[in-house]
């Protein structure tokens, strides 16, 4: 599937689900135009001004746009991070709601990612002026065609983040990713993977961790049973891995590991 699927916290309308959905609708979250980017903001619940909090920037899925955010970071966590999301740079149509559907998706050629490039730092200066942020836990992440570019802006300016985040998106090919290399080893990487994508498949992320493995960077990837989609298990486990990296309890040079569900170890 190429649409974002959050399993079941969107599904069921039971007591506990409707107690979250009263607290999202509180929560100091809304779109904005910065000068030339469309982008989304989410501001942690009980927002508190005198903490640094860290920043996800979210790159979102095909056929989708930045208010993809609004639907990631409630999962990931209410309290622990501010969160913004710039639109993607190539307009594309689909079946999310109906036939006339446009949504917007990330290319992987130079005049895309020098935009990309651009959308994410305005992000950044956007989010670090009205809001505490620690400027030295700033991440990025993204869900499939979001999650390639993520992982390429990234290599592409690694003094920048504290750690990357890709949900179904393989490592990008082409145009030199792995141009400073030397810095990319010090920034960890968390690939996750659907064990039954077919946009992803387990043999391209085996490729993309030998690959990642003899560039001596620091990866985590991990394989859930699930097609080519986003599911709150992941996302429980993006909050760990990142809160791993703010609070020191995850080295940023740990070395690489990989971790498939029912006990299927990707090799």
């Amino acid at each position: 599937m190429d649409r974002l699927q959050l399993c079941d916290a969107f599904a069921s309308e039971s007591p506990q689900r409707k107690h979250s959905d009263n607290r999202l609708q509180q929560m100091p979250m809304f779109d904005a135009p910065a000068p030339n980017v469309e982008h989304s903001v989410f501001v942690p619940l009980h927002y508190e001004a005198n903490y640094g909090y860290p920043l996800v920037v979210w790159l979102h899925g095909p056929q989708d746009d930045q208010r993809q955010l609004k639907k990631i970071m409630p999962m990931v966590s209410l309290r622990n991070f501010v969160g913004i999301a710039p639109c993607g740079t190539v307009l594309e149509s689909g079946e999310r709601s109906s036939p006339t559907y446009l949504g917007y998706s990330w290319r992987q050629k130079a005049h895309d990612i020098a935009t990309c490039e651009e959308r994410v730092v305005r992000c950044i200066d956007l989010a670090t002026s009205r809001f505490n942020v620690n400027k030295t836990r700033i991440f990025i992440g993204g869900y499939d065609s979001g999650g390639t570019m993520a992982l390429r802006i990234a290599s592409l300016h690694p003094d920048l983040f504290a750690g990357v985040a890709s949900i179904g998106g393989q490592f990008p090919q082409g145009l030199n990713p792995l141009q400073r290399i030397g810095m990319v080893r010090n920034l960890p990487v968390l690939m996750m993977q659907g064990r039954d994508s077919r946009e992803y498949q387990l043999s391209a992320a085996c490729e993309d961790l030998r690959l990642m493995h003899s560039a001596g960077m620091s990866v985590s990837l991990r394989q859930y049973p699930c097609e080519q989609e986003v599911t709150t298990v992941m996302l429980e486990d993006l909050n760990r891995w990142l809160m791993g990296i703010v609070t020191g309890a995850t080295p940023q040079n740990a070395p690489i590991d990989w971790q498939a569900s029912n006990d299927q170890f990707l090799n």
